[in-house]
């Protein structure tokens, strides 16, 4: 952890919040209550970023076997524990201030199930993969909450998830270029963050209530997605009497066409009629789905 007094103000051109929404309960999975802000009927996208869910899961409730191919996902728990294991043999728990960055590639089938009696709470972000890469093999980078990174001043810490704040890198490697940074700030708090420019942005609030972009602005609350406008950072400010709490990323986009079928992300419909294909033959990265079961399904 390091820790530094202040944090110069050097941003050019400060973004601004462009569209705000409101991430409303749904249902998801067997049982499983998720907030989705991208991804909803508003915002099918957003690139690179297709999916953000805030999930909320209890036994005996949450994600059994599904598959996936052609991006990523990133699970980061905010609170109880969720195991995680797949037909490669691949098998974890997350716990609080865990993180899980998958990638789905070519194919993956895996199941995601809370442990425990108490409520399982976490984000979970699915980042699009280029055409070059949407056929890689499979692979995990995961870290323990206390192998994230963080960086403080007397009023800020962050968990740098991916990307880079306040002069700490973390070590996650992405494929598709990605900020991923989780803030805390106290009250009377102030906080400038570069983000690059030619990146899209936005943020998600956790906890507290936070002015975002101009001072003037209104704050802002809970389950709240803030989309961010051009420039080279943001600027945030915690006027209220309790901490604040939000996540902010970034990704380069890709800027290719999108094809979408649930689970599957491609470029055109006619990979997806492929892989839906491969999926139900279990050829081309879905052989071992044949004979697996998690061992939640084989005990039931």
């Amino acid at each position: 952890m390091s820790e530094t007094e202040e944090i110069p103000s050097f941003l050019q051109k400060p973004r601004r919040v462009v569209r705000k929404f409101l991430a409303r309960p749904q249902h998801e999975g067997n049982g499983a209550i998720v907030r989705r802000s991208i991804g909803r009927y508003e915002l099918k996208y957003f690139d690179p970023f297709l999916v953000l869910d805030e999930f909320s899961v209890t036994t005996p409730a949450g994600f059994p076997d599904h598959p996936h191919r052609g991006f990523e996902t990133v699970t980061y728990m905010l609170e109880g524990a969720i195991k995680h294991e797949d037909f490669e043999g691949h098998v974890g728990i997350l716990k609080t201030g865990d993180l899980q960055w998958m990638t789905a590639g070519r194919g993956i089938v895996h199941s995601e199930m809370p442990l425990g009696s108490g409520i399982s709470k976490g984000l979970q972000l699915w980042i699009n993969l280029s055409s070059n890469n949407k056929m890689i093999e499979p692979k995990y980078q995961e870290m323990k909450r206390e192998e994230i990174i963080t960086a403080s001043t007397t009023d800020i810490n962050v968990r740098v998830i991916a990307g880079e704040a306040m002069g700490v890198l973390s070590p996650v490697y992405n494929r598709t270029p990605t900020m991923y940074l989780d803030f805390t700030l106290k009250p009377s708090a102030h906080l400038h963050q570069p983000i690059n420019p030619t990146w899209n942005s936005f943020a998600y609030i956790l906890q507290g209530e936070g002015i975002f972009g101009t001072e003037k602005s209104d704050p802002v609350g809970p389950h709240n997605l803030l989309l961010l406008g051009h420039g080279d950072g943001i600027e945030v400010w915690n006027k209220s009497i309790r901490p604040l709490r939000f996540v902010l990323l970034g990704g380069e986009p890709l800027g290719e066409p999108v094809a979408q079928f649930g689970p599957f992300v491609m470029n055109n419909d006619e990979e997806i009629d492929q892989t839906i294909n491969d999926f139900n033959l279990c050829i081309n990265g879905f052989e071992k789905a044949k004979h697996w079961r998690s061992t939640e399904l084989m005990g039931s």
